[in-house]
């Protein structure tokens, strides 16, 4: 896989799962955050490399952490809202890379389209962005298993 280096912008949820899963894989990650490292649960933990941005809000991070990476890959459930849908729309209107993928599809079919979508475009940054907990419980964890999924298959075919 030519993925180097991972992005997200801290909040919990998907982006949480992209840092912990890039920190226990050993993957360079980074990214931005809101100025004082906000974030639905309180102050990001230092563990986490990410650079603050000027403003408090998530607008300014959403928009850094699409332009740094090469693609984006939005994970989510049912419909694209709020955070991810902005990230949606910068990646599209600048032209990046961009995979959505919604945890009610198979794993099959979200496997064949992340192979695919790696095949047809070279992603070495790659921003991976999607809901909170608070609005989505439980999306920490499905996207961590995910992630798994997609990585441990690399290499072999479906």
């Amino acid at each position: 896989m030519s993925i180097q280096r991972i992005l997200s912008g801290g909040q919990t949820g998907v982006d949480r799962a992209a840092l912990d899963f890039a920190i226990a894989r050993q993957i360079p990650h980074g990214g931005w955050c809101p100025a004082g490292r906000r974030a639905a649960d309180g102050v990001l933990d230092a563990r986490y490399q990410l650079m603050e941005t000027e403003s408090s809000g998530y607008r300014q991070r959403t928009k850094r952490n699409v332009l740094d990476a090469d693609a984006t890959l939005i994970i989510y459930r049912d419909r694209i809202e709020g955070g991810s849908l902005l990230t949606r729309d910068l990646a599209t209107g600048h032209g990046k890379p961009l995979l959505l993928c919604d945890l009610h599809d198979p794993a099959e079919e979200l496997l064949a389209a992340w192979q695919d979508w790696l095949l047809s475009h070279p992603v070495a940054i790659l921003n991976i962005a999607g809901p909170s907990e608070a609005r989505n419980p439980g999306i920490y964890l499905q996207a961590s298993v995910l992630l798994d999924l997609f990585w441990s298959k690399e290499h072999e075919p479906i």
